[in-house]
């Protein structure tokens, strides 16, 4: 029997800018890791895209890499690796051959704006209009879900289409793609994906976790080019020869927000929110489908195994967060890297009336307008780069207190877990949340204490628990007993005086206003 020190963890965290391979040992502490971006093609306006086969390139550098550094640090992964995990970019699609292996097209990337006018068409054409699909999938018609994609996918690419016609095509998100060639590709590729990124797709029955057919049938897409739905908890397949670890099962798959929760340990009634390219805020609701009737989405939290229950749990979704501070520095060149946002913002006390909201694509929750573009209102000849530095911050910040507002009325009073001073803790992970600067905005602007655990990439690990978890690992007490283990967390509590506060946020309202029907300015 393998002595516990020699008992490992594999999880692949697939996002939306980057790669990475994490190896974690029995205690879930990473043993070895390795990171690779990959490239962001934006077509036109309002389009982003990514080559599917250096995503697949990437997941294969970064398992040789980790693999290798934790090997090289004394532990035998070779033959004390148990299980794989997988977690990924939500919503991103694509469609590939199944014969040759090869995309018919870029994936399609959940921000992505192109379907605007198959929304606008279908809101006005189903009797439902916009919420047509709420009741069965808990999601708006919006150009962020997935079946939109695929909609325009095959609406618009001659090849796709064809691929259809001849039984060819195989649709996915991310995961489905990464399993389906991990598993054999041409070669008997397994064909699946898991219920947290079938339920982003808009095409999956809540509540039977199974594809919807009248869903299929309304919107002509076929049931046949669909992978299989399994739970986020259980054997799925082997990695097959060719890769850098082989013969070991693959048996976690999670969306990275569903990741995140699972890596957070959040029980029923607990949040938390992530901070990378976008932000998302997620409340555990337990086995209950709570519907929004202030702007969020009802989706699927995660499902433990086949013969598991669901947990669901209601959801904000932010389109723009840390991409707004790439923008400085890609775009503006007002930073020359991301982590310099921290102390170019912290030069000044205030934004000094500035307010920026980046509507890039349009608005997710809880506002839903893609017709919102972005802006930065308040400008005088006192401003200066440190002001606008610190507005971005703040508009992250603002973004999701709108959400957790919207949260806290879904939810109501025995929704939401307090801790002993009846305080509603919002958990906080991801990149972005390293910036302490960003953390102390954050408290002050939701009034209310924030707290940031040891290791903020929370999604690899929540990804790592679902395998572990499959195989016997960890059990689910250790797991959710982890997320009790506050003592080495950060906890910023706020600071700002409660007036300020309001008055902040009634400027931020009153920027957001100036966002909407900008979409068709004129170059």
């Amino acid at each position: 029997m393998a002595k516990v020190e020699d008992v490992f963890v594999g999880s692949i965290d697939q996002g939306t800018t980057s790669t990475r391979f994490i190896i974690y040992d029995r205690c879930s502490r990473p043993i070895g890791s390795h990171q690779v971006e990959f490239t962001q093609f934006y077509p036109e306006a309002g389009w982003v895209e990514h080559d599917p086969m250096e995503i697949l390139e990437s997941v294969r550098v970064c398992m040789a890499k980790a693999v290798d550094k934790a090997t090289a640090a004394g532990y035998n992964v070779d033959n004390g690796l148990k299980a794989i995990g997988l977690t990924n970019q939500r919503e991103t699609t694509l469609v590939w051959s199944k014969s040759t292996g090869s995309p018919l097209h870029n994936a399609i990337v959940w921000m992505d704006a192109r379907t605007s006018a198959i929304c606008r068409k279908l809101e006005n054409e189903l009797s439902g209009g916009r919420t047509h699909f709420v009741g069965t999938c808990g999601l708006p018609i919006s150009t962020y879900f997935s079946a939109m994609k695929l909609l325009w996918l095959m609406e618009n690419v001659k090849d796709v289409n064809e691929s259809i016609k001849k039984g060819d095509a195989l649709f996915g998100t991310i995961d489905t793609w990464l399993i389906w060639n991990l598993t054999g590709g041409v070669n008997g590729g397994l064909h699946v994906t898991d219920v947290s990124n079938a339920s982003r797709t808009m095409l999956m029955n809540l509540k039977t976790l199974e594809w919807d057919k009248p869903t299929l049938e309304t919107l002509g897409i076929p049931a046949q080019i669909l992978p299989k739905i399994v739970s986020n908890s259980e054997v799925i397949g082997k990695i097959v020869q060719g890769w850098p670890i082989t013969g070991v099962p693959i048996s976690g798959c999670l969306g990275d927000q569903h990741a995140a929760m699972l890596g957070q340990a959040c029980r029923k009634g607990e949040a938390k929110s992530t901070y990378g390219t976008g932000a998302f805020i997620l409340l555990n609701t337990g086995e209950e489908v709570v519907q929004s009737k202030h702007g969020l989405l009802t989706t699927l939290a995660f499902k433990l195994g086949k013969d598991a229950r669901a947990n669901y749990a209601l959801e904000g979704s932010i389109a723009i967060a840390g991409a707004a501070v790439q923008w400085l520095r890609d775009s503006l060149g007002i930073i020359s890297s991301a982590k310099e946002i921290e102390e170019l913002a912290s030069q000044v006390k205030s934004t000094g009336g500035i307010y920026f909201v980046p509507a890039f694509n349009g608005l997710f929750a809880p506002w839903w307008r893609d017709d919102a573009r972005g802006v930065c209102i308040g400008i005088t000849r006192f401003t200066s780069k440190a002001h606008i530095a610190r507005a971005v911050l703040e508009s992250m910040c603002f973004q999701v207190k709108d959400v957790l507002d919207s949260m806290h009325k879904d939810a109501g009073e025995k929704g939401e877990a307090k801790n002993e001073k009846g305080e509603f803790l919002l958990r906080v992970d991801g990149g972005a949340t390293v910036n302490n600067l960003l953390m102390q905005i954050q408290a002050d602007l939701l009034g209310s204490p924030v707290v940031r655990p040891s290791d903020i990439e929370t999604t690899a690990l929540g990804a790592a628990y679902a395998a572990g978890l499959a195989v016997g690992v960890w059990t689910e007490d250790e797991i959710f007993t982890a997320g009790e283990r506050v003592e080495s967390a950060t906890t910023f509590h706020p600071v700002l005086e409660e007036e300020l506060r309001k008055k902040k946020v009634e400027s931020w309202c009153k920027a957001v206003s100036r966002t909407f029907d900008l979409a068709d300015l004129s170059l």
